[in-house]
């Protein structure tokens, strides 16, 4: 698929993301921007990555290199996976399948969200790259084990369980416009007889409360675990403790995160706590990253800080807003070409040479 003029004139995420802000309607960008109260969490996660330098290596032969790497044991040409983003359709027609497609012709993961427009089935047969789905434990747990399992038998080769959300995120802007799912659009995999879908309410708290509860607990974690042979990992963690906990009820792996701002305002951005988290993983899993990735030069540092891969939100809906499907291949191919010269340019040849050299190559600003 060729991209119209204005996408092939984007040079960085932030050319999507204005072009994405004319296309997209107000309330809907004002959803998909909005952070939590002050928003200063959504302000930090973007910050941290830029205070970390990069001390590149000299003089290396770096004529033969690679940006592919392994995520639960499956090979992917980068680092890379879009991450679970709500309403798709809200951006663009082409929603969540499109979005799909795209990582499909790129050969990256994309995690599917729970508050999808599309349902799970679509979505799958929509990508031959790997399909994770976000799930929220639910007050119904016998909802959330049907969800589970119904996208089992879809073939999703893995689980994220948002650990960071015993109840919603006070945002705003979604109350002052009064937010609710839009008419027309649906909450797809979520819907029950007789049961609120997010038409009315306001924000998405009072539109669709149900499907979170604030006595989640590790034990439903390992609850979740029995239910599926896929691997699940734990979503919004942001110290070590919790890495432990995670793996210690059935995960594979942890993902840091702090929801993009959305959920906690004042919680640390995740550069921050990625270093400590990913030492306390120890090689049980695959530690994950996502909050304020923008830059090829962050996909970087977050693998130098002990990330085995990094996920983005945003990025992917300023694609899909700025160009449906052909929006999100450019912005994948935009955060791949990036990380490949920043290799270059900082002296390393693959994802495992920047493990090794680590804080040596990464290090805060003094």
């Amino acid at each position: 698929m060729s991209a119209p003029p204005a996408l092939a004139q984007c040079c960085s995420l932030t050319d999507l993301e204005a072009l994405a802000q004319h296309a997209i309607e107000r309330t809907a960008w004002d959803y998909f921007r909005s952070g939590a109260w002050d928003e200063q969490t959504l302000a930090r996660n973007n910050a941290a990555w830029r205070q970390l330098e990069i001390h590149f290596r000299g003089m290396i032969d770096v004529s033969r290199r690679s940006s592919s790497t392994r995520l639960l044991q499956r090979a992917i040409p980068c680092p890379l996976l879009a991450a679970p983003t709500a309403m798709q359709k809200m951006a663009h027609p082409d929603g969540e399948c499109g979005t799909a497609r795209a990582c499909s012709g790129a050969q990256v993961p994309m995690c599917l969200s729970s508050l999808s427009t599309t349902a799970l089935e679509d979505v799958r047969a929509a990508t031959t790259a790997p399909l994770w789905m976000q799930i929220y434990i639910s007050q119904d747990r016998g909802f959330t084990r049907t969800l589970v399992e119904r996208a089992d038998a879809a073939g999703i080769d893995a689980f994220a369980v948002t650990a960071d959300t015993p109840v919603w995120g006070v945002r705003e802007r979604d109350l002052r416009n009064a937010f609710r799912v839009p008419d027309g659009l649906r909450i797809a995999n979520l819907e029950r007889p007789g049961q609120p879908t997010g038409h009315s309410g306001v924000g998405i708290g009072g539109a669709l409360s149900w499907t979170i509860d604030p006595s989640a607990s590790w034990s439903d974690v390992e609850r979740l675990a029995s239910w599926t042979t896929k691997p699940i990992l734990v979503k919004g963690i942001c110290r070590p403790s919790d890495v432990n906990a995670a793996f210690d009820s059935g995960a594979a792996g942890v993902w840091i995160s702090n929801h993009g701002g959305r959920q906690l305002d004042g919680a640390p951005a995740t550069a921050d706590v990625l270093a400590a988290c990913a030492q306390a993983v120890g090689g049980r899993g695959p530690t994950l990253v996502d909050g304020g990735i923008r830059r090829g030069t962050d996909i970087l540092r977050a693998i130098a800080l002990g990330a085995d891969a990094v996920a983005v939100g945003r990025p992917i809906l300023w694609g899909l807003g700025a160009g449906g499907e052909a929006g999100v291949a450019r912005a994948l191919e935009i955060l791949m070409r990036e990380f490949d010269l920043a290799m270059a340019l900082a002296g390393v040849r693959s994802v495992a040479e920047i493990r090794e050299l680590g804080a040596d190559l990464v290090r805060n600003r003094s």
